[in-house]
């Protein structure tokens, strides 16, 4: 397995040992400068009227451009600065994917836009963030192993 290859699955599985993680049970796959996150929806997720929280939206679009953003950062974690979406449809059902893209690098910023989609491959909301290096390491201290 390359360098990178290996950086991409040690990302994923930090993704996964995340304790948040332990209750959404989300799925993600990284590459170079993109990634996606695939949810189950699940009845726990839905607000008063039946469909899908925000909240739920927001962390699948954050996730997805956070960890495509990291893809391209070996030594250190990112951290979201900020992060803009719009809700187009409710979702009360099958399962969620949202697809991360850095579209922007420089030495201190990355920008990423994400689409998420419903099982019908349709858009229910699009977001984009900006990321910055930290100073926080990427090791086995934030499950980066």
């Amino acid at each position: 397995m390359s360098t990178r290859n290996e950086h991409y699955r040690r990302l994923e599985r930090m993704y996964a040992a995340a304790p948040t993680n332990e209750y959404y049970r989300p799925e993600i796959s990284v590459g170079d400068g993109v990634a996606e996150v695939r949810l189950t929806v699940r009845p726990d997720f839905f607000h008063a009227a039946g469909a899908v929280h925000g909240s739920v939206y927001f962390k699948l679009l954050d996730d997805a451009t956070f960890f495509a953003a990291n893809s391209l950062m070996d030594d250190r974690f990112v951290l979201t600065t900020s992060f803009h979406i719009h809700f187009l449809r409710p979702v009360s059902g099958g399962e969620m994917l949202a697809r991360g893209t850095v579209v922007s690098r420089s030495s201190r910023l990355l920008i990423g836009e994400g689409v998420l989609t419903n099982s019908d491959g349709k858009e229910v909301a699009r977001g984009s963030g900006t990321f910055m290096p930290s100073r926080i390491a990427l090791d086995e201290r934030v499950g980066y192993r």
